[in-house]
């Protein structure tokens, strides 16, 4: 196979010859593979540093050395360059190392033996400054010092020499590595015409490819799990490629170091080459056993009456939320698309209040994850100010509440197989979603301290009670739908109206395309789906008494006639409505009169009527077969 030569490489080769300045942002901490034959083996794994000073070796400079501000400057790989080096600029080598501070004014400081590296034309010369992040506080709050230093770098840079050598002339060069361009000053590197950018960005498609592609697979095996497993998949050629393709889908985003220690990982547990796809979630998540791959397909088969005796009335909600679930269980989701980190399930469930879009969701994380509290709730109203994203995603270094991280990626990191609940999602403010833009595309996001929180395997749940109501030109709202309309009508009025607040409202119809047809509208509490939660509510009442109180409760006729008359009279407020009207109507007047008249076990009470007229609310019982 041809060598792949990175991007960022290619662009190395081109600006080191015409530019003096070069300044790497991005994944500066992360291993590279050397592309060509020379003083190391092409296709070797190395780091920046050890990449930087042999590609410049071979071309021809002679002094390559690193600077930082904690050793000074130096080179592990060849020390003879720095003896040269510290020659040149008229310094000392003590324990390795020319020791230099990078604030100040004296000669000895690094901006000023780099100035002098930079200007001499005897020797070709290469200085990197690793960790340069890190040099002064923030670019905003730099000190005199700081900007006679960066003053330096940039006079150095404005003056540098060209110098004869066996392969041509070589330009002085100073190379700076940093996380962000933005963490050194800005008027530093903005409109620099000797000045040129470079991203380091993580490996893409066809570099992880190349780390599986033909023998070099079998450096993620032990070698006895290599031997016994390999045959079958040499006659089976196409279920190896399946493989390869799963494996180079979930690393989409990760780095060479990350990616090496995925193999060391997959080596050392002894995982089968079946489970190939394991390693990675165990590298992201360390865990073995990823609930998606043991969630049982029979037990989503009775999904819909199982979620039917929790959520009333909705049978096209719940039939459209479980076709997204059965994609995802399947692995059929993102088949049409190129990422395959993407969330396994991206739902915006809208309609009126109270009609069980929360109660959705926590139904499908039992389903799913066994456990309903693995449904993480967040309460987007909280979330409406400009600065909000910090609270979610995590403060960056320098502001309050770094160390604490953020709300929503630790969450993830704490329990990455999760349903993730967004409330109200038209209330927070359009910073957050521009971060959500970035979850729902490629299934992760790095928080505030720079660590990357992986969504792949969360689904991603929405709820909005947009296109309830609509305002009119003088910004008073009023109804969009109402009881009497069908549910097609509703359905249709509520999608029109979600449509529009993202493509006009917002004007940012990319967040719609992200959910694709995923927007689920729940009907309406019509007055039989009413009838059913009411009855549900009453029979987990008498339950929970029966079995903590050992009070059997029985309800006459007449009296659950009058309850249900009162209780449904309004369902403007839906399911929520219903249980806001239990409890002022049976479990408050029933709990006071248990008090009053002493019944706190043992007993069967009869309720011969309610008196929902009263205030508050009274009940009609009568104790039968009491051991008090």
């Amino acid at each position: 196979m041809e060598t792949l030569v990175s991007k960022w490489h290619r662009e190395l080769e081109i600006f080191s010859a015409i530019k003096p300045l070069l300044i790497f942002e991005g994944n500066v901490l992360d291993q590279y593979r050397y592309p060509v034959e020379g003083s190391l083996k092409k296709d070797e794994i190395v780091p920046l540093s050890r990449y930087l000073h042999t590609w410049f070796r071979d071309q021809g400079y002679s002094r390559v050395v690193f600077y930082s501000n904690l050793v000074g400057f130096m080179n592990p790989y060849e020390p003879e360059m720095l003896k040269g080096y510290a020659a040149l600029t008229g310094s000392e080598v003590k324990e390795g190392a020319i020791r230099a501070e990078f604030k100040g004014n004296d000669a000895g400081t690094a901006p000023n033996v780099i100035r002098r590296a930079m200007c001499q034309q005897r020797e070709a010369t290469v200085t990197v400054l690793e960790m340069a992040s890190h040099y002064i506080i923030t670019p905003e709050r730099t000190d005199q010092q700081d900007v006679n230093s960066f003053n330096i770098l940039l006079q150095s840079a404005l003056s540098a020499s060209f110098v004869r050598t066996p392969q041509g002339k070589k330009q002085n060069l100073l190379i700076i590595l940093v996380n962000k361009v933005n963490d050194l000053p800005t008027w530093f590197y903005l409109n620099n015409p000797v000045c040129k950018k470079i991203v380091l960005e993580a490996p893409d498609r066809e570099e992880r490819k190349r780390m599986i592609a033909g023998g070099n697979i079998a450096s993620f095996f032990d070698g006895t799990v290599y031997r016994q497993d390999m045959p079958y998949y040499t006659e089976h050629p196409d279920e190896l490629d399946r493989l390869r393709e799963k494996f180079v889908g979930l690393t989409e985003g990760m780095t060479f170091t990350e990616l090496d220690e995925t193999r060391r990982l997959c080596k050392l547990e002894g995982i089968r080459m079946r489970d190939f796809c394991s390693a990675v979630d165990l590298y992201k998540y360390g865990i073995k056993e990823n609930p998606w791959s043991t969630l049982s397909v029979d037990s989503l088969k009775n999904a819909k009456k199982d979620f039917e005796k929790r959520i009333k009335g909705q049978d096209a909600a719940l039939e459209r939320t479980l076709d997204v679930v059965k994609r995802a269980v399947t692995g059929m989701n993102g088949l049409s698309s190129s990422s395959t980190s993407k969330p396994k399930g991206v739902l915006f469930f809208a309609g009126p209040t109270g009609t069980g879009k929360t109660e959705t969701a926590k139904a499908l994380a039992e389903k799913l994850f066994g456990d309903e509290s693995t449904c993480i709730r967040f309460d987007m109203s909280e979330y409406g100010q400009s600065h909000s994203d910090q609270k979610l995603m995590g403060a960056p270094p320098g502001y309050v509440g770094y160390e604490a991280g953020g709300q929503l990626t630790n969450a993830v990191k704490k329990n990455p197989f999760a349903i993730l609940l967004f409330d109200e999602i038209e209330k927070a403010h359009s910073s957050i979603l521009d971060k959500f833009l970035q979850i729902l595309e490629d299934g992760r996001m790095t928080d505030g301290q720079g660590n990357t929180v992986y969504f792949s395997e969360t689904i991603i749940i929405f709820t909005s009670n947009l296109g309830i109501y609509v305002k009119d030109a003088f910004g008073n709202r009023h109804p969009n739908v109402t009881m009497d309309m069908t549910y097609d009508e509703v359905r249709a009025k509520v999608r029109s109206a979600v449509e529009d607040h993202f493509k006009l409202e917002l004007g940012r119809p990319e967040i719609l395309n992200r959910i694709g047809e995923n927007i689920v509208v729940f009907d309406y509490i019509r007055p039989e789906a009413a009838e059913l939660i009411l009855r549900s509510q009453v029979d987990k009442i008498i339950k929970n008494l029966r079995e903590q109180k050992k009070i059997e409760i029985v309800i006459g006729d007449t009296a659950y006639d009058h309850l249900r008359e009162a209780a449904l009279r309004d369902l403007s407020n839906g399911g929520r409505g219903i249980g806001n009207q239990v409890e002022s109507l049976l479990i408050n007047p029933l709990s006071r009169w248990l008090f009053d008249n002493g019944v706190t076990g043992n007993a069967r009470v009869v309720i011969d009527d309610f008196d929902t007229q009263a205030n508050p609310a009274s009940v009609v019982c009568r104790v039968e077969g009491s051991d008090q």
